[in-house]
């Protein structure tokens, strides 16, 4: 067994390799830029080597470093996580050539799956379904478009080295496909260095089904079952489950065999993931779930297979990479209940889910299901990373019941003052599509605006942080219907005689709103926690809003409600627009920001008037500074 292990990522899934190595006796090494100097990663660690500057370029993306690291510590073994360099062959070979054990599969096995078209020719000859297409290696617009013709609209273009949804256009009609295939390649070429691409029939009514395989250097290879990836925003998924909603025994049976007929046809080892779209027009059938691509590494959403199964992947990683078999036949493995995964993100979905990073003041997240994160209260999201906050995961004996733990979950948890995306995953799992099951790759862009938590809280929630406000004063009398005094949450109110009722100016937002402390709603989804320096947190339907009894005097935090235009997250100035007194109408550039890699026009919220202009061409400004003031024509 290995002794040793660096680990060559960070955040989240460092920490979560890091608990299951110390429950199994390995000592870790953690890698750190300078962004993650102070780093929770960094801090469990048994040990921490420095790579490099804050960008990944310069330091998680740096092979060499990484395996200078391993090689000064007496590390055994690298284990890449996920991202970064997890599905980079030649970063496994030189991990290899170094002497080092690489946890994952062989470089010849990521080689394989590393090229789309070449992936699907493989599986062909395997024997697993694809969707109909075209591979060719003719790739002139005219013999492209020829094809397209054939195959019959809509078609999908695809990067043949793409992934994370780059590179992908649909193509409704015949007269749009020259425009999409040269912006396909464009970004293909810009963000993979390869402008090839296959075309694939576009599925009508798509699922996204992946099977967990796992695969030994004994010849066994077995599937964990399979996960439904399709509530996805922009290709990128937001909600996962397992086991896949209206999945059939035969039809799961099939699909399963068919995964790890693909795992060996490239003799894999490790954990891997074998993804599929299902045409699911007339539900789950196995003749319509058609390979779409292997994942070389382990998933973000591993977790929902490992609480339906009872087994630690990462541990089999480990026991595997250390010459080990599969600790688990395929007949010792079964589906027990149903498991569902949120990714809660620092991003603000009401500025079209913007990175929000910043310095995390308040964190309350529900400990009675299980989180992976990688932060803790006082800690960073940095800008120049993925600005997960969180991973939020239950276990239940059926879905219904997963869903609904899920929701209480969200609504018992909060961060501040960064936004996230807390509110966008309860709506997603309040749908009634989702509820039963009626969904696709396209639901949450079909559902668009409904999906966005409401800006303003209820008057319910008002009430409640009234009612909490009303709870710290020694001559309260009544009754808590629940509390939960490990999260110090206060859930659905309190229960106040007439004669008890007062009413609270509070604060929120900006504005003055008026609580009353006997109005009360039994309902789920409201839940309020007191701060230590006194201030409210009412989360309703995963929203969380802040309150507190200062008076509009200036004390509270400035907002576009109210003409502040404010920065959505750091970054450099490089155009201002106007001059301080300017006259502006709606929607008119004021300034653009250049954050992540990404320019972001700010607008005027209404007609009105420049002032108090403190932005300035080429300044660094940080998140939700006050940039200027729009003051509203009278």
């Amino acid at each position: 067994m290995i002794s040793k292990l660096l680990i060559a990522n960070r955040g989240e899934i460092a920490c979560r390799i890091i608990r299951t190595a110390r429950s199994m006796g390995v000592s870790t090494v953690a890698v750190y830029s300078d962004a993650d100097a102070k780093a929770l990663h960094v801090r469990q660690a048994d040990e921490a080597v420095h790579i490099g500057p804050s960008p990944a370029a310069e330091s998680y993306l740096v092979g060499d470093k990484i395996i200078a690291a391993a090689k000064e510590t007496g590390a055994e073994a690298i284990h890449p996580g996920y991202g970064f360099l997890s599905e980079n062959a030649g970063f496994a070979q030189a991990v290899i050539d170094a002497g080092l054990i690489w946890v994952g599969p062989k470089p010849d096995s990521i080689k394989a799956m590393g090229l789309k078209d070449a992936a699907k020719e493989r599986m062909i000859a395997a024997g697993v379904p694809v969707t109909p297409g075209y591979l060719g290696e003719d790739q002139s617009v005219e013999r492209l478009k020829k094809e397209a013709d054939a195959i019959g609209y809509p078609v999908l273009i695809k990067a043949v080295a793409g992934g994370g949804g780059k590179g992908m256009r649909k193509v409704d009609a015949a007269a749009d496909f020259e425009a999409a295939l040269e912006s396909c390649r464009r970004e293909a070429k810009a963000s993979f260095s390869n402008d090839e691409v296959l075309l694939e029939k576009w599925i009508t009514s798509p699922r996204h089904i992946e099977v967990q395989v796992f695969g030994d250097s004994h010849g066994n290879v077995v599937h964990l079952f399979e996960r439904d990836c399709s509530l996805q925003r922009r290709h990128q998924k937001v909600i996962e489950e397992a086991p896949a909603p209206g999945m059939d025994e035969a039809t799961r049976e099939e699909i399963c065999a068919a995964a790890v007929r693909a795992a060996k046809a490239v003799d894999y080892e490790g954990a891997g993931t074998i993804e599929f779209i299902a045409d699911a027009s007339e539900g789950l059938r196995a003749d319509r779930i058609f390979f779409m691509e292997m994942n070389t590494r382990l998933q973000v959403e591993h977790p929902v297979t490992e609480e339906i199964t009872g087994v630690d992947l990462v541990e089999w990683q480990l026991r595997v990479a250390s010459g080990e078999p599969i600790p688990l036949r395929q007949d010792e493995l079964s589906i027990n209940g149903w498991a569902i995964e949120a990714r809660l993100y620092a991003e603000d979905p009401a500025k079209g889910f913007l990175p929000s990073p910043g310095r995390i003041h308040d964190l309350a997240l529900d400990q009675r299901i299980r989180i992976e994160t990688g932060v803790e209260e006082g800690d960073m999201v940095s800008a120049f990373y993925d600005p997960m906050i969180a991973k939020m995961v239950v276990h239940a004996e059926d879905r219904d019941d997963a869903i609904d733990e899920l929701l209480k979950a969200l609504d018992a948890s909060y961060v501040s003052p960064l936004k996230t995306n807390q509110g966008f995953l309860y709506e997603c799992l309040a749908l009634e599509e989702f509820r039963n099951s009626d969904l696709d790759t396209g639901l949450i862009e079909n559902k668009g605006d409904a999906l966005m938590s409401a800006p303003e809280p209820s008057q319910a929630a008002i009430d409640a942080a009234a009612r909490r406000f009303r709870r710290e004063d020694p001559t309260w009398m009544g009754e808590l219907w629940s509390r939960d005094d490990k999260l110090q949450t206060a859930m659905f109110g309190l229960r106040l005689n007439a004669a008890q009722r007062r009413t609270i100016n509070l604060h929120s937002n900006g504005k003055s709103v008026v609580g009353d402390t006997n109005n009360y709603h039994r309902e789920f989804g409201i839940c309020a926690t007191m701060s230590p320096d006194d201030e409210i947190f009412v989360t309703e339907r995963g929203q969380t809003f802040h309150f507190d009894i200062r008076g509009p005097d200036g004390s509270g935090h400035a907002s576009a409600a109210d003409g502040a235009i404010l920065a959505p997250m750091p970054g450099k100035v490089i155009a201002v627009d106007v001059a301080e007194g300017d006259a502006v109408t709606a929607g008119q550039r004021l300034m653009v920001l250049e954050a992540m890699k990404m320019e972001h026009a700010l607008t005027a919220p209404f007609d009105g008037t420049v002032t108090g202009l403190s932005a300035s061409e080429g300044g660094q400004v940080q998140v939700e500074a006050v940039l200027c003031l729009v003051e509203p024509v009278e």
